[in-house]
């Protein structure tokens, strides 16, 4: 019987994220006796990925006695989506990536400027599997959540835009889901709310008792009626996976639809959502 060949050792990636939203990759190999890349690929289903999936290749260069290191630059273009990492050394097949140490605190201290007109966020993660993937968001413009706070029975948001301007006359727009309720009180499923806002910064706050049960997205109008709709996200932060990480309680409200219990929550993209469930008797 011929032996099997004892598995390949895990390779592990040390991650820093900067102050400018670059990330650096420092992967615990030997040199290379030739060209070696970090290779980061998309999944099919996310955005626009094709069915070949993008890729985005990053030379690995040595760092230190067995450190390979590559850099993702805030400049280079990384399409919203999750982006599998792998290395690919001397023998030319990549290898799956697994974390090693990350230090993304400079990414939680951010602040961008918003003069390119929009808003791009890389966070390094482990799958459920163990493997290293980013995650990329790439808005423009954005609408940040900075803070979420709850009071007699409704929401009060304060945020910040980032890539454009808010004018006199903007709003927020509270969309049901398809199929998640009744809509709103007058059953278009579409719910405004007044905004204060001043230069980047705006408020708003949300009552509970017009809405009928279901999901309500949460989306900023910076210019009214005249201009386009933000969907409200909160990026700004190391957390890949808001959803488990921030969450809220529940007020119990009555509305024209019977006692609700309401309250917001980060959806798998971390943006913003309402959701209204009906209180059973």
């Amino acid at each position: 019987m011929t032996p099997q060949a004892p598995p390949a050792a895990l390779l592990r990636a040390d991650c820093i994220g900067d102050s400018a939203g670059g990330l650096t990759f420092d992967v615990a190999a030997r040199r290379s006796t030739g060209a070696a890349l970090l290779v980061l690929r998309r999944r099919v289903g996310d955005a626009d990925a094709t069915a070949d999936a993008d890729t985005v290749s990053l030379p690995l260069a040595p760092a230190a006695e067995g450190r390979l290191r590559a850099a993702l630059p805030s400049s280079v273009s990384l399409p919203e989506g999750r982006w599998d990492a792998y290395a690919r050394l001397s023998d030319g097949r990549p290898r799956r990536l697994v974390p090693g140490v990350t230090d993304l605190r400079s990414l939680a201290e951010r602040t961008p400027s918003g003069l390119l007109g929009h808003v791009a966020v890389r966070i390094p993660y482990a799958t459920r599997q163990g493997n290293l993937t980013v995650r990329s968001w790439l808005r423009a413009p954005h609408a940040e959540a900075v803070d979420l706070r709850h009071a007699s029975g409704a929401l009060t948001v304060r945020g910040r835009l980032y890539g454009t301007r808010l004018v006199p006359g903007a709003d927020v727009e509270l969309r049901a889901r398809p199929g998640q309720g009744e809509g709103g009180a007058d059953g278009s499923g579409v719910r405004r709310v007044d905004v204060t806002a001043e230069r980047t910064e705006f408020a708003f706050t949300v009552p509970y008792d017009g809405l009928a049960p279901g999901l309500w997205d949460l989306w900023l109008r910076p210019s009214g009626e005249a201009g386009p709709v933000v969907r409200l996200a909160r990026l700004l932060d190391d957390v890949a996976d808001k959803n488990p990480v921030f969450t809220f309680p529940r007020a119990r409200v009555r509305t024209p639809y019977g006692p609700v219990e309401a309250g917001p929550y980060y959806t798998r993209d971390n943006d913003l959502s309402l959701a209204v469930a009906p209180v059973q008797a």
